[in-house]
């Protein structure tokens, strides 16, 4: 049986191997494996690729969002407003900081945090919003900017799963006051392990950034914050370099192939397609099983070789850490029954025709 995985990083490797093995070979060689050459002109090349004057790379995606709220001062006594539906680091990061996340519930059929509700969510205590452009579709960030201004707010842009996603023809990470980007493997822009950047036009922000990630440091042994060891590996800086110039063509085959997925399962009874949006890069393609038990439908897939995902099975409102907020069920009604039906069908650029066939088939067999 042909097994279809919900990404597939070989593929990848396949296509670019012999042009990523000559360059990690000459990092190798070259004796210089933290910091450097790769490191900064990746922080250039990306910076550009986003259209913000200032990169400063780090080790994670979750380490960015801590540094961007670092570097804003945002700690005890504030408030800091965000989505319930999306990956633990989002929120983890505001508790990091002794700050309070507080969670607005989400647009059903955009996965994104509920712009209608945000303002009633603002309170004198609050700092900053933090949206997550969710499965790469962006935001309305002309929207949220708009509410951001208004109240004097700083906005932190999560862009882990939307690297190059576009609203009003600018790109995510460019908009907001900060934003924060991962690399890891399955990202639209991965490396060969962790990784993750800031982008900002603000160049204090830049430059505190820059020190927090060295353990607070301006100048070797001399600390003006206590700051955190969080630098990008010279190896994957390279890495990131040799695969940018491909990820706009890897985000326009992701965009071929959720297209194909919506022409393909429009008709399909039983569940609820993702909405289009032009400015999305489509990390992920997530459907929604209506009146069915989506846990057997997943592993109907499973056993007909197509491997999906759940992202997310329980949201942060009801995770066991945030009880201190006092959210029970029902508090986000829509995120509650979203975290209930998605399912994430197989996407990455290589997904060929033929695999796309076999996870249609089987997602129609499950459904009958």
């Amino acid at each position: 049986m042909i097994k279809i995985p919900p990404f597939d990083v070989t593929k990848q490797f396949e296509l670019i191997g012999e042009e990523l093995n000559k360059t990690v070979t000459a990092v190798l060689a070259s004796g210089h494996y933290v910091g450097g050459e790769h490191v900064t002109q990746f922080e250039t090349e990306f910076a550009q690729y986003i259209g913000t004057e200032f990169g400063v790379a780090c080790n994670s995606g979750t380490d960015a969002l801590y540094l961007a709220l670092r570097s804003l001062d945002i700690g005890a006594g504030d408030e800091v407003i965000t989505t319930p539906f999306t990956f633990f680091s989002s929120a983890e990061v505001i508790d990091m900081v002794g700050a309070k996340p507080v969670f607005v519930d989400i647009e059903a059929h955009s996965f994104n945090i509920d712009l209608a509700l945000v303002e009633q969510a603002i309170t004198e205590r609050t700092r900053a919003i933090l949206p997550v452009h969710l499965f790469g579709r962006p935001v309305d960030m002309t929207q949220l900017m708009a509410i951001a201004r208004k109240h004097s707010l700083y906005v932190i842009e999560d862009c882990a799963q939307a690297t190059g996603a576009t609203w009003a023809d600018r790109k995510v990470g460019s908009i907001g006051d900060i934003g924060c980007f991962s690399y890891y493997p399955t990202k639209n822009l991965g490396c060969c392990g962790d990784g993750g950047l800031v982008t900002t036009k603000d160049a204090a922000i830049a430059q505190k950034i820059r020190v927090l990630r060295e353990h607070g440091s301006p100048q070797r042994y001399y600390h003006d914050y206590i700051g955190m060891n969080s630098r990008l590996d010279a190896i994957q800086a390279a890495i990131l370099r040799v695969k940018l110039p491909y990820l706009d063509k890897w985000n326009f085959l992701r965009k071929a192939i959720a297209d194909r997925y919506q022409q393909s399962l429009q008709y399909l009874e039983g569940i609820v397609l993702p909405a289009d949006c032009a400015g999305s890069v489509w990390n992920q393609y997530t459907i929604q099983i209506c009146n069915r038990d989506r846990n057997a439908i997943q592993a109907k897939l499973k056993e007909l070789g197509v491997i999906s995902m759940i992202y997310y099975p329980l949201p942060l409102h009801l995770q066991k850490v945030y009880d201190y907020l006092g959210h029970g069920k029902g508090s986000f009604p829509v995120t509650e029954a979203v975290s209930d039906r998605v399912l994430s069908l197989p996407m990455f650029p290589e997904l060929s025709d033929e695999q796309q066939d076999i996870v249609v088939d089987a997602l129609k067999q499950c459904l009958i």
